[in-house]
């Protein structure tokens, strides 16, 4: 094949020229439900560090009790095979414990972000069908108010302090009481004490058979990023397959010997496969974290030396810009997997010029367990590529217009991909499943071009795509222009209506601390780097930028505030 001929890469001939050593192209997968991981874990390193939370540890033989327990009470509570049970819980043991414990008793696991307010919380109660929920005491309230509509019968109720290490957990309750925080969760008919349930029940978990292949292991609910909320409906095979594949990846990992900066919410298949489940599946300790606070994460790095830290982009831009960041040890960290937005090539230069990690741009999506894209670790790495296709993963690039034809090697479509790691479908939504999954194939929504040797480009979402007289504008494009920028700190562009060109491009930026900048310069500044129907005819100055729980950009969100203040106007 020559460098031009415009033809679509031949996977396998790409495969041996492109992939890093000692990562083949077709793997073997254990053939086991998620929780299996663990089991194997706690058999060959039963005396380590599974998990270390606020100085608290939990060994891998401590945390297989645990959730053996757990999923003896589960059972019974009348939790059956295939039973779908509702965890609302931040990064903490007990969400790992729950995790694993729920998988291990046939029940399939909904984990929501504790964030939801009441209308989130109860769309996804409802839909899923769950009737058990394990919450956090300081959300009960909000779990109290929609447990009649939500169909809840079952709570089971745990603290922060239940898992702190002592003193921690004798001076956590005053500590909130002193700030008003402290909350006491609902008793009675009902409700359970998470703590009180690992007492009273011996480490006896039912025996159950599993299909891996068909059994769900777990309801994935999309961010709702580009509409109302689905459940990704993940088997026990898509996520350990997705996480065998990750780890393959890798191949300088070193099994029983790696620490996982662990920040990224586990409630999230991007937390649940980089960081929980490759954690079982090489022995690794998770220093978890239960949010991303910039100064505590580089004390956590600075104390647990973690080798490994999978993030976000604005995990890494807050880290390059703290103020304080060469008082910390950042160099146990060896490698970094950015995903959940696209990485600004600045901010992945910058970040390994602070750290000496190694940070490499992934790609995922909730309906593929998430990560099917990444750069090598250690091998060829292109700026500005999600990389290439993990073993037994394919991808291609087909046009808008029908989705049926591959485009040519440089041109954009849409990227639609295969492989063992993607879902069965959306949850109680056929058509959804019928428009996502075409042939054996999914369509990712994501509009992306291809080079020659295999590297795919993420250009921009589909429904983001600006139209602007007649031409198509990325705004991925437009903030890689502006993140180049010495003042820009963080940067968004959406389309908004123009009575001429139909639309035209709006951006919202957030200045680093002791930086000014004007309209006028940002106009300015995109005049000499982007073609004339791409600069921006207007900018907003915001002191930060909505994001989901994973930092992912929602430009949807801007988008909407900027129609609703047109319509005021009027």
């Amino acid at each position: 094949m020559t460098k031009n001929s415009g033809a679509a890469p031949d996977w396998e001939e790409k495969w041996r020229a492109n992939y890093p050593e000692g990562v083949p192209r077709h793997l073997e997968y254990p053939d086991m439900p998620v929780h299996g991981l663990l089991e194997e874990a706690a058999k060959e390193f039963p005396d380590r560090a599974a998990t270390i939370f606020m100085g608290g540890r939990l060994t891998y033989r401590q945390l297989l009790d645990k959730v053996y327990r757990l999923a003896a009470a589960l059972a019974d509570l009348g939790v059956k095979k295939g039973d779908r049970v509702a965890v609302m819980l931040p990064n903490c043991p007990q969400m790992v414990i729950s995790y694993y414990a729920i998988s291990k008793a046939g029940g399939v696991v909904v984990a929501m972000n504790p964030l939801y307010v009441e209308r989130e919380l109860e769309h996804q109660v409802k839909d899923a069908g769950a009737k058990i929920i394990i919450g956090l005491d300081l959300l009960s309230q909000r779990i109290m108010n929609v447990r009649e509509p939500a169909g809840l019968e079952t709570c089971i109720w745990t603290g922060i302090k239940d898992f702190l290490p002592f003193p921690l957990n004798a001076l956590y309750p005053l500590k909130a009481k002193r700030e008003g925080n402290f909350v006491q969760a609902p008793s009675g008919p009902g409700h359970h004490r998470f703590t009180d349930l690992l007492k009273r029940y011996g480490p006896r978990p039912p025996e159950l058979e599993f299909d891996p292949a068909e059994d769900l292991c777990c309801l994935q609910y999309t961010g709702g990023t580009t509409g109302v909320s689905k459940g990704c409906m993940l088997t026990h095979r898509n996520m350990v397959v997705n996480t065998t594949q990750v780890h393959r990846w890798y191949p300088e990992t070193r099994v029983g010997q790696e620490v996982i900066m662990t920040v990224l919410p586990l409630f999230h298949s991007y937390g649940m496969t980089c960081c929980m489940n490759l954690a079982s599946a090489i022995g690794a300790t998770m220093i978890l974290q239960p949010r991303f606070i910039v100064e505590d994460i580089l004390k956590a790095i600075d104390r647990w030396k973690p080798t490994l830290f999978p993030g976000a982009p604005t995990m890494y831009i807050a880290i390059n810009n703290h103020p304080d960041v060469k008082k910390y040890d950042l160099k146990s960290v060896n490698a970094c997997l950015s995903g959940s937005a696209p990485l600004p090539v600045e901010v992945q230069k910058r970040f390994e010029e602070v750290t000496g990690a190694y940070l490499s741009e992934g790609y995922g999506l909730s309906e593929a367990s998430p990560v099917t894209h990444s750069n090598p670790l250690f091998g060829r790495r292109k700026e500005g590529s999600i990389g290439l296709p993990l073993p037994d993963t394919v991808s291609k690039v087909v046009d808008l217009e029908t989705g049926e034809k591959e485009v040519p090697v440089g041109e954009t479509g849409e990227l639609v991909l295969k492989g063992p790691q993607v879902m069965k479908g959306y949850w109680n939504r056929p058509d959804e499943t019928a428009e996502a999954l075409r042939d054996g194939w999914l369509y990712t929504g994501d509009i992306a071009k291809m080079d020659e040797d295999g590297y795919t480009y993420i250009v921009d979402r589909k429904k983001e795509m600006i139209l602007a007289s007649g031409f198509n504008i990325y705004p991925r494009e437009i903030e890689e222009v502006l993140y180049e920028h010495p003042a820009v700190l963080e940067a968004a562009a959406i389309g908004v209506p123009d009575e001429y060109r139909g639309e035209t491009v709006k951006v919202f930026i957030v200045t680093r601390p002791g930086h000014q900048l004007t309209a006028d310069e940002v106009v300015e500044y995109c005049r000499g780097k982007l073609a004339r129907y791409k600069v921006p005819k207007y900018v907003e100055f915001r002191s930060e930028l909505p994001r989901t729980i994973v930092g992912k950009v929602l430009r949807r969100v801007l988008a909407e505030e900027e129609l609703r203040k047109r319509a005021e106007i009027r």
